[in-house]
């Protein structure tokens, strides 16, 4: 029997940007250790505020080690494939409102593809 609810979005989410929020132990460099926690709660506060949560628009999510430690703290937007590093509120405002919302590229904050752990 069909569903009389909406089909899902496809992909359910228009783009969804993961944060590496991970901490090593042992005292290697690590995006924890860059305010990656703060640029994760900008985000989600700025796409929230914003109206772009939810299906069919943006994910906000935390994720582990994302093997880029040396450019920490850093993004990644998908479907793109989009890496970012960030240092401040600034940049996450202008992430959420370049690419999240209008799908723009901040150039500046792109990640080097050579940077790696």
């Amino acid at each position: 029997m069909p569903s009389s609810s909406p089909a899902a979005p496809r992909g359910y989410y228009g783009r969804h940007i993961f944060f590496c929020l991970n901490e090593r132990k042992n005292g290697e460099d690590c995006c924890a250790l860059h305010n990656a926690q703060a640029g994760f709660d900008r985000c989600k506060a700025k796409v929230k505020e914003a109206g772009l949560a939810g299906p069919g628009k943006v994910r906000v999510n935390k994720a582990g080690c994302l093997d880029r430690c040396a450019g920490g703290p850093v993004a990644v937007v998908y479907p793109e494939a989009v890496w970012y590093t960030f240092v401040d509120a600034d940049d996450i405002d202008e992430i959420v409102d370049s690419h999240l919302k209008n799908g723009q590229v901040v150039e500046r904050l792109l990640l080097p593809p050579d940077v790696g752990r």
